[in-house]
């Protein structure tokens, strides 16, 4: 029989081997077997040292151990494996539910911001007055005749509005151009034009407001529209 090594079936503690020569000295029913066993515990104890039918047991027990100890080290990485692929999943989940979030806040802040538009223009369409509710007279002063734009002209336009009648007519409602004849707020070209607004255009201010701001929007889509325009061409 070769002498194959106990070591080589993986009993590697002392308190291995010792249970193993106590299995062996108890079999043999000898003391000195049992403490022989011990004895080699510190060294190497041999295939062949152990009786033929105790050999069995010995390579039983050493691959149970084996085994054993393979167990343990499988459920440690697979519980680390599970905790790492948890850890992931829970990353994933966290980035999803927070580009949903994002989504979401992006999609309100747009709705909220499309109610508040339509809610301003609402206003400022109610607040708008017609040409003919303003009192006619004999005279105005650019101050009332900003007062009445600002009762015409949607707020949020009127600004717009205003930088084109400053650079046309300085809010002169009867300036005449000496060379061309262009006339009035707008410097309508020709005058006429401003009679679709109102057969006053000529004394009434209002009228060439009205006219004036129908023009921006149905030109240019609004006067902040036809105010861009102006500052690229310097007419509109």
């Amino acid at each position: 029989m070769s002498r194959i090594s106990v070591r080589g079936f993986a009993v590697a503690s002392a308190t291995a081997v010792t249970a193993v020569g106590s299995v062996v000295g108890v079999a043999s029913g000898s003391t000195a077997q049992n403490n022989d066993a011990e004895a080699t515990a510190a060294g190497t104890t041999l295939l062949a040292d152990i009786p033929a039918g105790q050999q069995a047991v010995v390579q039983t027990a050493s691959l149970t151990q084996q085994a054993d100890a393979q167990a343990i080290a499988a459920d440690a990485g697979a519980k680390k494996e599970a905790e790492e692929a948890a850890r992931k999943a829970a990353a994933r989940t966290a980035v999803a539910k927070k580009k949903e979030a994002d989504e979401a806040a992006r999609k309100k802040a747009e709705r909220e911001a499309a109610e508040r538009e339509a809610k301003e223009a609402e206003a400022s369409r109610s607040a708008t007055r017609d040409a003919a509710s303003f009192s006619v007279q004999s005279s105005y002063s650019v101050a009332e005749i900003q007062a009445m734009a600002r009762q015409m002209v949607p707020s949020a336009q009127f600004q717009c509005f205003s930088n084109i009648v400053n650079h046309e007519s300085s809010w002169n409602y009867q300036a005449v151009n000496a060379s061309s004849g262009a006339y009035g707020l707008f410097q309508a070209l020709p005058a006429s034009k401003y009679s679709s607004a109102g057969s006053d255009w000529q004394t009434n201010p209002a009228t060439q407001i009205k006219w004036g701001l129908s023009y921006m929007d149905g030109r240019y889509g609004s006067p902040c529209e036809a105010w861009t325009f102006w500052q690229a061409n310097h007419w509109y």
